[in-house]
């Protein structure tokens, strides 16, 4: 076997290993799981769908038990999965038990991205797989026919003035990038986002700042090493702007394209400092919409995702992403 030359650990316990010859090796990863007519637990529907072929990007569909008159649209989520941007999918058991949830609880239509993974597809293709699936469902606000590629789901049920975006971990990364594009460019029907959620958020930066590891061992933290794994080529390394929204060069959060901002943040999480601080930069950049701190004490990263049970914390956390999701 050849030998490896880079391996992607936290804690000693390895994620992935990437050999010289090029194989990629993932050691970390729940299983995945086909979609459902309807799920036994929420009657949650879901289907798998391609986006695109070329590149390749697919989502899969969730979709709330509904009467069948239903006549009332729902607000529309567009989910980025976790998984340090090289690990876990959108058709990952952790991905479809959560948003099975979710979409239960909040009674929202859901489109949860299956984007290409580092480091075989480096950053940025991730954000712009992410992109085009977004502007591939705002695209449906419009009456036209999309060369028969419109979904009858969100073409019959998709509110298009509740759009919203969310991730956990690097998927909440990839939500406030495309929150801050969303600023920038326009999407397609001219369909605005109107909220976006940040769960556990992957922010980092080459200074520590409050309770995070100092020193050596904070460049040998899995949240310093993983960025040059995920994206070789970033222009200023950990600080790049879209791992550091402080970073320099970095645009003004006031840019940011939504009307408001959940951040979810956990006690015991590493990352938990990097939500409150960034929290406090939007706040000082002037931006004009609402933003949230919700903080869960005494839980790890992403205690929510691979729990078969509800425990009270995953419940109070699933209450919250439902109320902002209107």
């Amino acid at each position: 076997m050849a030998s490896i030359t880079k391996e992607l650990a936290f804690k000693g316990f390895p994620f992935i290993r990437i050999y010289q010859d090029g194989k990629v090796e993932r050691l970390i990863e729940s299983p995945h799981v086909p979609p459902s007519d309807q799920d036994p637990e929420t009657g949650v529907s879901s289907k798998d769908i391609t986006i695109s072929h070329n590149p390749s990007i697919s989502a899969r569909l969730y979709l709330p038990n509904l009467p069948q008159n239903q006549t009332q649209k729902l607000p529309i989520l567009v989910y980025f999965h976790g998984g340090a941007f090289c690990i876990e999918s959108a058709f990952s058991l952790h991905a479809h038990c959560f948003l099975n949830r979710l979409v239960s609880e909040a009674q929202v239509a859901a489109v949860s991205v299956e984007y290409r993974l580092a480091p075989e597809n480096p950053l940025p293709l991730a954000y712009e797989d992410s992109w085009a699936t977004l502007q591939w469902v705002a695209s449906h606000s419009n009456n036209q026919e999309l060369d028969g590629k419109k979904d009858p789901w969100l073409a019959k049920f998709g509110d298009f003035d509740r759009l919203y975006i969310g991730g956990d971990s690097a998927g909440g990364n990839i939500a406030h990038n495309l929150a801050m594009k969303a600023g920038l460019e326009r999407l397609c029907g001219g369909v605005k986002v109107l909220g976006a959620f940040l769960s556990h958020p992957y922010f980092w930066g080459s200074k520590p700042i409050r309770s995070e590891p100092k020193g050596e061992d904070f460049e040998k933290t899995l949240e310093y090493k993983a960025w040059d794994v995920v994206y070789p080529s970033a222009p200023g390394g950990i600080d790049n702007p879209m791992v550091n929204p402080a970073g320099e060069g970095a645009p003004s959060l006031a840019g940011l394209g939504c009307s408001k901002l959940l951040m979810c943040v956990a006690g015991k999480d590493q990352l938990r400092d990097r939500g409150v601080w960034y929290c406090d930069l939007v706040r000082e950049s002037g931006w004009k919409g609402e933003v949230e701190l919700f903080e869960v004490e005494g839980e790890e990263h992403c205690f929510h995702l691979g729990s078969e049970t509800e425990t009270e914390n995953v419940k109070k956390l699933l209450k919250r992403l439902a109320s902002f999701l209107v």
